[in-house]
């Protein structure tokens, strides 16, 4: 993954930084582009797990669209040069302001979780004199076998409309007259290891969406979200999921209509294993049952760790000595602050490189300025000289 050219240039600058590696990203789009948008189905790239304009800008000329959570969201997509018609906007608590966006720019698909929702949209589409096309997020009580605080899809998550409420919404369609119902829509959970969720997924879409077929409303497309996970421990050995085993899965599986289309919102999967969190060893510090290894990236770089307990692996780039079990801990006033407990490396010293791995989905966009942390730099492959 990391050259002596690569070392070599990042000696050279202020740490930490977000590097990005392009080539494995667009390994990752080359292999949905075969497996994904060659058979015709739509994939919006979830800009909550990365929104740096260049790399959105790659992924919009790879034939992606966008995933959307906020008003912002939208417009950091259309700057980036995505269509309103690629856009869809979910999110459990839109705000009317956010609503108003998305009516003016007339993108594709409002995906709605509450009945009040709808009403507000349904409302706010009067008031301009439009008519809103909507999804149904519908909870269909999956068991994503994820993170608690990454499960979306069972019966007690705040988002979407349990499946006991979705006749109440249905019933209640119909005198919305600025409302109109195009899709479903189901995330179950990030991070999922396993095709077995998805299996019972597709089970569930399919009856769902018969069930809503059969109260009169025609669906021109299912949006069954996104949650392939990476693989976290060994980046390159799996640098690019496998995005074929996935997308067979739902073609095999999913039974469309004549003419319904297949929609996917995918994030951490395209862009996670591209990007490392490359830092700095400030101190070499011996403790009681290990050493610590304080470096000059802490959780408002990179707070997945101390947020999910995640593990992401850890490249030491400028040492090869004997090796060493450390405490991998940054600089802020936190304990949660440690990117490792008790993790092998080889021995470090002050000044000593590491990268922190698959940090392309959920890093940058997840900085705090907590500490009055200093900006964070971004480097790309091709500015390497």
């Amino acid at each position: 993954m990391f050259s002596d050219l690569h070392v070599s240039s990042f000696q050279q600058r202020e740490t930490p930084f977000f590097y990005y590696d392009l080539g494995v990203l667009d390994r990752s789009l080359q292999a949905i582009k075969t497996h994904a948008l060659d058979k015709g189905f739509h994939v919006h790239f979830a800009l909550k797990s990365n929104n740096n304009p260049r790399i959105l800008s790659i992924i919009k000329e790879a034939g992606l669209g966008a995933d959307c959570v906020s008003g912002n969201e939208i417009k950091v997509a259309l700057d980036a040069g995505f269509t309103p018609e690629e856009i869809a906007f979910a999110g459990v608590g839109k705000t009317d302001k956010e609503i108003k966006v998305g009516l003016a720019k007339d993108i594709f698909c409002f995906n709605c979780e509450s009945v009040q929702e709808i009403q507000v949209i349904n409302e706010l589409a009067g008031q301009a004199g439009k008519v809103a096309p909507i999804a149904l997020r519908i909870n269909p009580n999956v068991d994503a076998k994820t993170h608690k605080y990454i499960t979306t899809g069972l019966e007690e998550n705040k988002f979407g409309i349990n499946e006991n409420g979705l006749d109440k919404v249905l019933d209640l369609l119909p005198e919305l007259e600025h409302v109109n119902l195009i899709g479903i829509h189901f995330h179950i959970g990030s991070q999922i290891s396993e095709l077995a969720p998805f299996e019972r997924l597709c089970i569930r879409v399919n009856e769902i969406s018969t069930h809503v077929e059969e109260k009169g409303f025609s669906l021109n497309h299912i949006n069954v979200g996104g949650g392939l996970g990476i693989n976290y421990n060994e980046p390159d050995t799996q640098a690019v999921p496998d995005f074929e085993a996935y997308f067979n899965l739902f073609e095999e599986l999913i039974h469309l209509k004549d003419g319904q289309e297949l929609h996917f919102e995918i994030g951490r999967a395209i862009i996670g294993q591209s990007g490392s969190l490359v830092s700095r060893v400030l101190y070499i510090k011996e403790g009681i049952e290990t050493n610590f290894a304080i470096v000059d990236a802490g959780m408002s770089e990179l707070i997945r760790p101390a947020l999910y307990q995640a593990q992401h692996h850890i490249d030491v780039l400028t040492s090869e000595k004997q090796g060493k079990t450390y405490d991998v801990v940054g600089p802020i006033c936190e304990s949660s602050d440690t990117f490792r407990s008790r993790m092998d490396l080889p021995e470090l010293e002050r000044g000593d490189l590491i990268a922190i791995r698959s940090a392309g989905a959920y890093g940058q966009v997840m900085i705090s300025k907590y500490n009055l942390r200093p900006e964070v730099g971004t480097i790309f492959s091709d500015e390497l000289s």
